[in-house]
């Protein structure tokens, strides 16, 4: 883990050439399996996945919460929001909708629910909402095999990477997808204000969340309400905590983010890994559709085409592709960029629960 974080963060080319292709998060869960597997160890029993399901990733859900800044929310507008917002419904109810609309196709009766791949759908959700967190969160929740998540994390990682090329392209063709649709909307999103003085100290802000953890952790038994309740204290703690540190508490987040993932790791057994064609079809139909219903949504709402793809890399993306393909349209609309893929950090555990829930009612 702490070679791959490092390795990151390393600007050498070919080193960056590698990770825009194959993600931190992929190799941090990949490498611990192969070196299980090179030394012949069986680590999928060990106590370390307790601890991990026990305190890091409250932790890292405390911290990701604690990152988003509902005050700099604001300054994006209520339209780009409710575009973003519309891309994260499509992708959490869309697969619920096509299972009831097609389940006596082979792929809902074999694919979904005798190869368990409905399984796969919901950390999907959280990945392509909240990202890694949340992916982890809901593999827990749904309790998804280890050999369908690699398959989900393989099949993500391709689609993530064509989807930023595309997004590049089509953010540039803004003005004249604005053109094409009759837009007019000229208007330009607040500055967003960067919090200045003193902040609380890296130290302070740890132990303010630790704290927490620890509370939460002995007062409550079921992970899902763990989830719940930590995601609404780390808000609380972003929100009306004098001089939070949320540059702190996002970085802790991201490295959180692969320790959990490399313990993870340690429970993958290759020999299971499969690739099913049917279920990769299924998500390029999901995400294409994500696209077209924004598009719908932003035309409804007469705003700048240009807030579809950041909207959707926002989604899609994350923290680090939505703004570089935002750059490519108006560098100054960046910061708009962060906060809204912060704003899908914290809430793709909720979506994929409400998936999780409409998906277990009709294949359990």
């Amino acid at each position: 883990m702490v070679c791959v974080y490092f390795l990151d963060r390393w600007e050498q080319k070919w080193v960056r050439s590698i990770f825009d292709w194959v993600p931190a998060i992929l190799l941090s869960y990949i490498i611990p399996a192969i070196i299980s597997f090179a030394f012949g160890l069986d680590l999928s029993q060990s106590d370390i996945h307790g601890l991990s399901k026990d305190f890091f990733i409250p932790l890292t859900i405390v911290a990701v919460m604690a990152s988003l800044s509902l005050h700099q929310l604001k300054s994006i507008g209520y339209k780009p929001i409710v575009v973003f917002l519309a891309g994260s419904f499509f992708i959490a109810l869309f697969p619920v909708v096509f299972i009831i609309l097609f389940d006596s196709t082979d792929l809902v009766s074999n694919t979904f629910s005798s190869n368990g791949y409905w399984k796969g759908v919901p950390p999907i959700v959280g990945s392509w909402i909240g990202g890694s967190t949340s992916q982890l969160v809901l593999k827990e929740l749904v309790d998804c095999p280890e050999n369908i998540f690699l398959s989900v994390l393989i099949m993500d990682n391709i689609l993530v990477n064509i989807w930023t090329i595309l997004m590049f392209q089509t953010i540039k063709r803004s003005n004249v997808l604005n053109k094409s649709l009759r837009i007019t909307d000229q208007e330009i999103p607040e500055r967003i204000n960067v919090r200045n003085g003193k902040l609380l100290s890296p130290w302070v802000t740890l132990v303010v969340m630790l704290i927490m953890v620890f509370i939460t952790d002995s007062l409550l038994d079921a992970f899902v309400v763990k989830v719940v309740v930590l995601s609404f204290v780390g808000l609380a703690f972003g929100n009306f905590i004098p001089r939070w540190n949320f540059r702190f508490t996002l970085k802790l987040g991201g490295i959180l983010i692969l320790v959990v993932m490399s313990i993870l790791g340690l429970k993958l057994q290759f020999h299971m890994f499969g690739f099913d064609s049917a279920f990769f079809g299924f998500l390029l139909i999901w995400l294409g559709g994500h696209f077209v219903f924004m598009l719908l949504i932003a035309k409804l709402l007469n705003v700048n085409m240009a807030w579809v793809p950041i909207a959707s890399m926002a989604n899609v993306g994350g923290i680090a592709t939505a703004p570089a393909v935002t750059a490519a349209y108006r560098g100054s609309w960046m910061p708009h960029a962060i906060i809204l893929a912060i704003l899908s950090m914290a809430t793709g555990t909720f979506w994929g629960m409400l998936t999780i829930y409409l998906l277990e009612s009709l294949m359990v």
